[in-house]
């Protein structure tokens, strides 16, 4: 056997425990159950099994400890567990990802999903890892080919970057994320699935993604039915997979769908736990596990790589001052908002470029790009100071230059947003001129 073969059985090998603290239910409440003999064994986090007399084991994690014992939430339902069930402790259960992962699919503990054999990593990573020290990580990188002109030029993305996609349901999301997926210029891409429609998974990997983007991808997904525990484990897991790769020196695509579900599974987990609810429901804790996760991401410490991330998150109508939305907002690098007017007339993907903005400039482009996306942004913008004015008949041309310039030019430029990117970063500012040229 191949030394690394080796290393990977010696590992699979290591995670069998021979003693594990026992505990007995002595309570079982809605989703919650209380153990009582690990109070000084049990902490935080930590992974268990129940072993129940009548349906077989189910699996828990200790979301509350006290004096009187010790709180768990199952990662299913709780009907068939009883007074006196054995419970087993076996501690925090991290992640081992492997190189020979890359075109897999795994859940959020690192079984396949994909029905193939898959072999753990020698080195388990904490899924709760802290960020790099901020004075140790490297600055953002160079801008990256995205395989969209929109993002090569009006938005650019550079290695390290963080940004966030917002956008309501239906409108495209999950498409964009899938031709980042397949175009952005990268080493290895890693896609966190957090709570997915079951029967999207087959077809976002088959479909959406296709062999092409599966050849230098890691999907890490956990579907709507499962628990919440496993849910919001789905997004940490995912982001200890990129800092594998990073650690390579490797760039890491992260695309993370969505951190409003992160978001609201870790709600779930919190209440049962005991913690009050505040804004709109959402626990203190919340804004702390979305600006920590999305931390972990961008560059790593000298002398490693960098993990470009890109976040998605729901907003239930287009509200971008929503909680999740607010929050992730302010630790990014950029974001991006998709308009449901400009999808349903057809436009894809669905861009709402003035609301939109990357962080990344002006430093990401030249004196002479930076004066091209400087007009393209000051046309749109007065052609939607006017749109209502055009669209009713009542704007007189002649009335105000500007306007006069960016209703010649609009057309070209709102196709221009909706173009793939077939060549270079150069090519798309062509692109963009030849779309400025009818200004004048």
């Amino acid at each position: 056997m191949a030394l690394g073969g080796l290393e990977m059985l010696q590992a699979e090998i290591a995670e069998v425990g021979a003693v594990h603290p026992v505990g007995r239910v002595f309570e079982v409440g809605q989703g919650t159950i209380s153990v009582s003999g690990l109070t000084t064994r049990a902490t935080l986090g930590d992974r268990a099994q129940i072993h129940t007399r009548a349906s077989g084991l189910f699996d828990a994690e200790v979301i509350a400890l006290s004096r009187g014992g010790v709180t768990l939430l199952a990662d299913g339902a709780v009907e068939g567990i009883a007074i006196g069930d054995r419970v087993e402790i076996l501690g925090q259960a991290g992640i081992a990802p492997d190189d020979s992962w890359v075109g897999r699919i795994v859940d959020p503990f690192g079984r396949p999903l994909d029905g193939r054999p898959l072999l753990r990593g020698p080195l388990e990573r904490n899924v709760r890892a802290a960020p790099p020290a901020a004075a140790t990580r490297g600055r953002l990188g160079g801008r990256v080919e995205t395989g969209l002109d929109v993002f090569n030029t009006l938005l650019p993305l550079v290695q390290g970057q963080r940004i966030g996609l917002f956008a309501g349901s239906g409108v495209g999301k999950s498409s964009l994320l899938a031709k980042f997926a397949k175009g952005v210029q990268a080493d290895v891409v890693v896609i966190a699935l957090i709570g997915e429609r079951g029967r999207e998974l087959r077809e976002f990997v088959e479909k959406t993604m296709g062999a092409e983007g599966m050849a230098r991808a890691v999907i890490v997904a956990a579907t709507s039915d499962q628990s919440p525990l496993v849910r919001r484990r789905c997004g940490w897991a995912a982001m200890s997979v990129a800092e594998h790769f990073r650690d390579q020196g490797k760039h890491v695509l992260f695309l993370a769908d969505s951190v409003t579900r992160f978001a609201e599974a870790h709600r779930e987990v919190a209440l049962a736990g005991g913690e009050p609810p505040s804004l709109r429901g959402y626990p203190p804790s919340t804004a702390h596990q979305i600006m920590s996760l999305a931390e972990r991401s961008g560059p790593g410490p000298e002398g490693t790589g960098a993990i470009t991330a890109v976040f998605s998150v729901l907003v239930a109508g287009s509200d971008m001052e929503e909680p999740v939305a607010d929050i992730l907002r302010g630790t990014l690098d950029g974001h991006v908002v998709l308009d449901r007017a400009i999808a349903e007339r057809g436009r894809f993907p669905a861009i709402d470029l003035l609301r939109s903005v990357s962080r990344s400039l002006p430093d990401a482009a030249s004196p002479a790009e930076n004066a091209l996306i400087s007009k393209a942004r000051k046309l749109l913008g007065a052609y939607d100071r006017a749109e209502m004015m055009i669209q009713a008949g009542l704007y007189a041309n002649g009335s105000d230059p500007v306007v006069d310039a960016a209703i010649r030019v609009w057309p070209a430029l709102d196709a221009f947003i909706a173009q793939d990117a077939p060549d270079r970063v150069a090519a798309s500012f062509s692109r963009l001129a030849k779309a400025l040229s009818g200004a004048g």
